[in-house]
């Protein structure tokens, strides 16, 4: 067994501080995802700074301005079955419940979710390539067995895909990640948190060195806007996306004025549809209108030689939860 420290902060600062001061460090919360790779031997970190017993990130707190912010180390199924969120955010709740086993959710947390790292089974085997793991190794799940992997974003390094179900519900809710470092505090938006593989498939997210997730901002713009999550997967409980999707939908006299989709299950990160978004504002909420902004998303797929389902799939997936979302056409 490799050997590493353990430090149980007082407080954010101290955290911060520990990680600064040890390279190599990892932050460590419910350890659903950590501690398996800690017994795979993926990760070797030299110090666990546990920020899940003492610092002060482990509530739901209603802001004046109507958002709702969630600290770091809230337990999925705390936010999951939070009235707030299930009646103002129900596809984050959605997302939540789809995502692991009620023990799971127990433990894991939403910072640790967001940062929770790729299945692929090539990351999680020493005996296999792997440039995310150890780079300049070679990628073997482009010539090897892919049919769970990226069609979106990917690149020849990497075809990973991002196994969190919150984060696709949170980048389509337009919500924004709190970080705080030596540096001081600073917001990214989820959609923008995590990266896609490039050259450096290595780096998951944005973040800074040492910096550590405080909370999630969950915005007024989107509180009660009808949303809604759906996920396909090879069974039909505790198994990660195939394809999924989130989307915000509202609309006014057959119009249009508001849509946030994201995909997951397709990409490195969390998949912001962006074209479709942008097709849909001021669009009728028609089924020709739904099937054309969909289909402009997923153009720009990039499929293997055996994972192409997954688009039809994907595109499927959104066309049911747009129709749902959207209120029927009113009768003479």
């Amino acid at each position: 067994m490799t050997g590493f420290g353990y430090l149980r902060p007082a407080g954010l600062q101290e955290a911060v501080e520990a990680y600064a001061a040890h390279p190599g460090a990892r932050y460590l919360a419910g350890g659903t995802n950590l501690v398996d790779l800690l017994k795979l031997g993926v990760e070797r970190p030299a110090l666990l700074i546990d920020i899940g017993r003492r610092l002060p990130l482990d509530t739901v707190e209603e802001l004046p301005d109507g958002s709702l912010r969630v600290g770091a180390t809230v337990r999925n199924s705390d936010l999951a079955a939070d009235p707030r969120v299930r009646n103002r955010y129900p596809a984050l709740s959605q997302a939540l419940l789809a995502g692991a086993s009620a023990q799971l959710r127990n433990a894991a947390t939403t910072g640790g979710n967001l940062l929770q790292r790729t299945r692929c089974p090539y990351f999680q085997d020493l005996d296999k390539p792997c440039n995310k793991r150890e780079p300049g190794s070679g990628c073997g799940a482009r010539d090897g067995v892919h049919r769970d992997h990226a069609v979106l974003g990917h690149s020849e390094h990497c075809i990973a895909t991002h196994p969190s179900d919150m984060a696709v519900a949170l980048a389509a809710l337009d919500a924004q990640v709190e970080l705080y470092g030596t540096g001081g505090t600073r917001r990214l938006a989820v959609a923008d948190l995590h990266r896609l593989p490039g050259e450096h498939p290595e780096r998951d997210t944005w973040i800074r060195p040492g910096e550590l997730i405080t909370g999630v901002l969950l915005p007024a713009a989107t509180a009660g806007v009808p949303s809604a999550y759906r996920k396909a997967r090879d069974r039909a409980s505790y198994a990660f996306a195939l394809a999924s999707v989130a989307v915000v939908l509202k609309v006014t006299d057959g119009v249009v004025d508001q849509a946030g989709v994201a995909f997951g299950g397709l990409a490195h990160r969390p998949w912001r549809a962006r074209h479709t978004e942008l097709a849909l504002l001021g669009a009728p909420a028609t089924p020709a209108a739904f099937e054309g902004a969909v289909a402009l998303e997923l153009a720009h797929a990039e499929p293997l030689r055996d994972n192409a389902y997954k688009v039809p799939l994907a595109r499927n997936l959104a066309l049911d939860v747009l129709h749902r979302l959207a209120p029927a056409p009113a009768t003479a």
